[in-house]
């Protein structure tokens, strides 16, 4: 019975997101069983991601309000569920597995949870990242990496992107965190990922982020950049989080340096281009580019192969002969969706979910 349960709340949260897919060795049972109790199981089973009193969840589960309201806070400070208060009202709702409950557990990863969320994402999750990219996580360029003739959209700047909010909230990124407690980390710096909106309020409220001021919020992307992050804010127009990943440690980069064709996979507007009469044959870019996408020809300059860049800009930013450049796409500008709904709208048409 305990097992059926755990099955129940695997295909659930496979409907969300970039999903949460079944293996042959059911190490996604293993997770669930590691974050939920089966009472807490049950109650995520009875809820959806549509935000809901206590008062409602009581009514559908038939149970005193007040001991559901216990059990829903609780839940939230085990990162089970996602919640919003207001002065009013406050309010619950089911979470995906990433963004969501694995992000969650920020504060509380541990080497046993660090390998388990590994060996899943060897078997089964690193494919279904692949298959979501996409519409999940988009590729915006360093906005100093663009030529000048060119007008950078404010969509696809993340110094525009900060500006917009007012409420940044930063916290550490997952994916490094999990290889930093496994003894793998790659180095780079940790506390970057943002979040705006309800979703920065919630990280405040269970402390697992810190609110900064603008200032120190472009200045960390500033250090990102310079530290060969690519910056990932979610595929709306309105993000409700930003992330600044490595092709080490990152599941959705990870993903896609193993496949043939990553720009193919990704949300981007922007690829390079070499002037191969500028180019030093420096090789300073082959160690920038986190989708191995650069070479160094016979004439011992550097070439992209377009087939891999998913216009990151990374490689311009540290040409010393100013060699790179980004330029548009051919084709017409591509519009992320706008708004989050439309986003996970669109992932579920994708996955064939609607």
């Amino acid at each position: 019975m305990a097992d059926d349960i755990y099955r129940l709340l695997q295909q659930k949260l496979d409907q969300y997101s970039i999903g949460f897919p079944a293996t042959e060795s059911g190490i996604e049972i293993k997770i669930l069983k590691r974050l939920f109790d089966e009472r807490d199981a049950k109650m995520f089973l009875a809820m959806s991601p549509q935000l809901k009193t206590p008062k409602e969840i009581a009514e559908k589960v038939e149970q005193p309000v007040k001991e559901v309201s216990l059990q829903l806070n609780q839940m939230t400070e085990k990162g089970l569920l996602f919640r919003v208060i207001k002065p009013d009202r406050t309010r619950f709702s089911t979470i995906a597995f990433v963004h969501g409950l694995f992000e969650f557990q920020v504060k509380r990863l541990d080497p046993s949870f660090a390998e388990m969320v590994g060996l899943y994402d060897e078997e089964a999750f690193d494919n279904a990242m692949l298959m979501g990219a996409d519409y999940f996580l988009r590729t915006i360029p360093v906005n100093q990496s663009v030529e000048l003739t060119q007008n950078i959209a404010a969509i696809d700047d993340a110094m525009e992107i900060l500006k917009s909010n007012s409420k940044i909230v930063v916290t550490d990124c997952i994916c490094r965190k999990r290889t930093e407690v496994l003894d793998h980390s790659c180095g780079k710096p940790l506390e970057v990922c943002f979040m705006f909106g309800s979703m920065g309020q919630y990280y405040l409220d269970q402390e697992i982020g810190r609110e900064v001021q603008l200032e120190e919020a472009i200045s960390i992307i500033k250090q990102c950049h310079e530290s060969g992050l690519v910056t990932q804010p979610a595929t709306s127009q309105n993000p409700g989080g930003m992330c600044n990943c490595c092709g080490d440690c990152c599941g959705v980069l990870k993903a896609l340096k193993t496949h043939p064709k990553p720009a193919e996979m990704v949300f981007s507007n922007y690829q390079a281009f070499v002037d191969s009469d500028e180019c030093s044959a420096c090789e300073d870019c082959l160690d920038r580019c986190q989708m191995e996408a650069i070479s160094m020809s016979e004439a011992e300059t550097a070439e992209i192969n377009l087939s891999r860049c998913i216009g990151c800009g990374l490689c311009v930013t540290s040409c010393p002969t100013e060699a790179i450049l980004l330029k548009l796409k051919p084709g017409d500008y591509r519009l992320p969706p706008k708004t989050t709904s439309e986003q996970m709208m669109l992932m579920a048409q994708k996955r064939g979910l609607l």
